[in-house]
């Protein structure tokens, strides 16, 4: 294929002849790295129809750029930018462009700066991922996924691949939650109350931009999920960061006047911590008394592998005050980006209007893979075939950890697929991360989850999801070695 030609536009304030004008456009495009080395032009006959120019006018500018090697012809398939021809300048823009904008002025939100992590995108050349979240291909059932993306795509899915749901959602999707996911972490919920968002994190900004304002009070965990806080912080609500011990958010710490109590029971963040049935009634007995709500975030509980995981905090909920947050992002892909809400009615109709002013709805073609996916047992089969490995990977983690004497400082009674770990005092995790990161190791520094700038910096996650067995002493034994 040819440059598109429609990229090509004549300087009305250059200098020069029509030739002159050409020749300048396009080896200013050249030198731009627009078009680059084995590129094909437009045929002079287009380019000139193009610029309501004459043919013989291209041609002559098309065969000085030749003399000078700026192009190249191949006899009768055209023109080629040259692979003579002069490398594009190390510069972001032509030097002759000067923004005179005052951004700092000008942007009047601000959404950087938050305290989320930036995690490697080439995580999976390194010898020792201990990296919380990624897919590990060995588990993940891509042949099935395939099949199911193919089903969706033919002609009896065409109006679920094709069509506007506006502000609806797939309605297989949501009947599978509603009948199958949601019955086993004990919550029943119509339609009407299940939205599907763009994964948990998404729920969570939808949820917040509905429920908080700068007057109201939002109690969150501490340490917490970091992004949540980056949420938090953009609603600009009143925070009010609680400190957990080895059974998750105690009930009696949340203050007088709190709105909304954001919690993560099954799996706390990054902890671990399963909150006990007995603590759970407790802070739903705190909520009623401050007529609060909760958002509680379940965004593990497919990894409860050791025994069943614990009554969801929503299914123990008589009041209709709790609103739930799930993900399928966790349990079959994080670039799936696939999550849903579940609460009132009047709360989801909000969410829902809401979530339609900024994306209308997620895809409906992974809307209807997931539907496929799930429907066929496929997921059911994936989550048993993960909970054994993770089960082996914990016990060789364990027995590593204790071999090269790590300090736990939380682990998941129930499952999970991470560690939260302590190191000496005087340890700064970030420093150590890096310096495992020159050794092929990965780790994730606890300091983003805490609150305040007084944060804890001896402290981080070890994740061993995407970790093949055989490698996890090896990595610990590294791990050990940078410690000492």
């Amino acid at each position: 294929m040819s440059i598109p030609v429609e990229t090509f536009f004549l300087d009305a304030a250059s200098q020069g002849t029509l030739q002159a004008r050409i020749q300048q456009m396009v080896a200013e495009g050249i030198l731009s790295g627009r078009f680059r080395q084995g590129e094909k032009l437009p045929s002079t006959r287009r380019l000139a129809a193009h610029l309501g120019v004459s043919r013989i006018t291209v041609t002559l500018a098309y065969t000085e750029l030749l003399a000078n090697d700026y192009l190249t012809s191949r006899g009768r398939s055209g023109y080629f930018v040259s692979d003579n021809a002069p490398d594009p300048p190390r510069f972001p823009q032509p030097p002759h462009r000067q923004d005179r904008v005052d951004w700092s002025r000008a942007i009047a939100t601000r959404f950087t700066g938050g305290a989320t992590p930036v995690k490697p995108q080439d995580w999976a050349r390194y010898r020792y991922p201990f990296i919380y979240g990624q897919t590990d291909p060995a588990l993940f059932d891509h042949a099935n996924w395939r099949l199911c993306a193919m089903q969706a795509l033919g002609t009896r899915d065409f109006n679920a691949l094709t069509r506007d749901y506006y502000d609806q959602d797939d309605p297989e999707l949501v009947a599978f939650i509603a009948r199958h996911t949601l019955p086993r972490r004990g919550i029943i919920a119509a339609p009407s109350e299940i939205l599907i968002t763009l994964g948990a994190q998404n729920a969570l900004w939808l949820t917040a931009q509905v429920l908080l304002t700068p007057a109201r009070l939002a109690a969150i965990e501490n340490p917490c999920y970091h992004a949540l806080r980056d949420i938090l912080t953009q609603s600009r609500c009143r925070l009010a960061p609680i400190g957990v011990d080895e059974h998750g958010l105690p009930p009696e710490a949340v203050p007088d006047g709190t709105d909304v109590i954001f919690a993560t029971p099954s799996h706390q963040c990054p902890t671990s911590a399963t909150m006990p049935l007995d603590r759970r009634r407790a802070l739903l007995s705190r909520a009623r008394e401050l007529d609060a709500l909760i958002v509680e975030d379940d965004y593990e509980f497919e990894m409860s592998y050791f025994q069943p995981p614990m009554p969801a905090l929503k299914s123990l909920d008589e009041d209709g005050r709790v609103i739930y947050v799930g993900s399928f992002s966790k349990s079959l892909f994080p670039g799936l980006r696939l999550g849903y809400l579940v609460g009132h009615a009047a709360f989801i109709a909000e969410a829902r209007a809401l979530r339609a002013s900024v994306l209308r709805h997620p895809p409906g073609h992974i809307q209807r893979t997931a539907a496929h996916f799930l429907r066929l047992g496929h997921y059911d089969a994936l989550i048993r075939r993960s909970a054994r490995a993770l089960t082996e990977r914990r016990q060789v983690m364990e027995t590593a950890i204790a071999a090269e004497g790590l300090d736990i400082a939380g682990r998941g009674a129930h499952g999970g697929s991470s560690f939260w770990m302590q190191a000496p005092p005087q340890v700064d995790t970030t420093d150590l991360a890096q310096t495992l990161g020159d050794r092929q190791v990965l780790i994730e520094p606890g300091a983003p989850f805490f609150s305040g700038a007084d944060a804890p910096t001896n402290f981080y996650r070890l994740a061993y999801s995407s970790i093949p067995v055989s490698r996890i002493p090896e990595g610990i034994a590294l791990i050990a070695a940078a410690l000492r």
